[in-house]
């Protein structure tokens, strides 16, 4: 039998399909963890300076940046979202002038007169605070990251002009414990971090991800719940691949809920 998404919501009572990276950022799942770190967050861009996020792959990085963004009010900020690579200093520029809507063109030094000048103008001439978002920053050269230090400094570092929020896995922070990057790492006035969730945290999780998809109850029995947490260990893309396989191989076997044995060869089919 071919399993249709739609005959698998019709199963199990959803209205959209549950488990994706899709999801609205009001519908977001409540947790202490990430209110925490969007507060710190938000308050350290509020207060025109700058940060980092840092978290293992999967556990809620992107939610995060996606719910400060939101919270940013486009009467009061110009935010700017990069995500980068390996790039060099003069290609980093140019991915930042491109997305700030400047021409990428010319040499490193010219691009970054050209950078300054524009966040500087923002913030003088409209009021508005530019703030930059660099994801995957663990990926950046340390030379690259190092520009950072340049970026940032206005009239003599005397003025608060462009606040860069660094967002990456933990690799980042092993680059900010460089010796070379001593002066960047200084820049930061606040250092968040997410961990994976609970037990009762990924229970709670679940119930709150079928109810935003519409279904009146959890199509997981208790084996199932425990199965997800042991496998996905609390990752939640882990746990939301899981769960969504899951139901699958339960609509394949004509079977109203999922077992730990559904849990099982979805992991079978997930990671082989």
């Amino acid at each position: 039998m071919t399993t249709t998404f739609k005959d698998l919501r019709s199963r199990f009572g959803f209205h959209t399909t549950p488990f994706t990276r899709e999801i609205a950022v009001k519908d977001r799942f409540p947790l202490g963890q990430f209110d925490e770190v969007v507060e710190a967050l938000l308050h350290t861009l509020e207060a025109r300076m700058s940060c980092a996020l840092i978290a293992p792959a999967g556990t809620g990085k992107t939610s995060v940046l996606r719910t400060v963004i939101s919270k940013l009010p486009e009467a009061r900020y110009r935010t700017h979202y990069v995500k980068v690579t390996g790039l060099s200093k003069r290609d980093m520029c140019r991915e930042i002038a491109q997305a700030i809507g400047l021409p990428p063109a010319g040499s490193y030094p010219s691009l970054i007169r050209k950078l300054q000048d524009r966040f500087h103008e923002t913030s003088d001439s409209t009021g508005l605070r530019p703030v930059l978002i660099l994801d995957e920053a663990q990926d950046l050269r340390p030379d690259t990251l190092a520009m950072l230090k340049i970026l940032t400094n206005f009239d003599m570092d005397s003025k608060l002009v462009l606040s860069i929020l660094l967002a990456g896995q933990p690799k980042l922070r092993d680059l900010l414990r460089r010796d070379d990057l001593e002066d960047v790492a200084r820049r930061l006035a606040h250092y968040a971090t997410l961990r994976t969730l609970t037990r009762d945290e990924v229970h709670a999780y679940l119930d709150h991800r079928c109810t935003v998809a519409g279904a009146a109850s959890v199509p997981f029995d208790s084996g199932a719940i425990d199965a997800l947490f042991e496998i996905g260990r609390g990752n939640l893309r882990a746990t939301d691949q899981l769960a969504r396989k899951s139901l699958e191989v339960a609509h394949q076997h004509d079977r109203d809920a999922c077992s730990a044995a559904e849990v099982a060869q979805a992991r079978k089919l997930l990671w082989p």
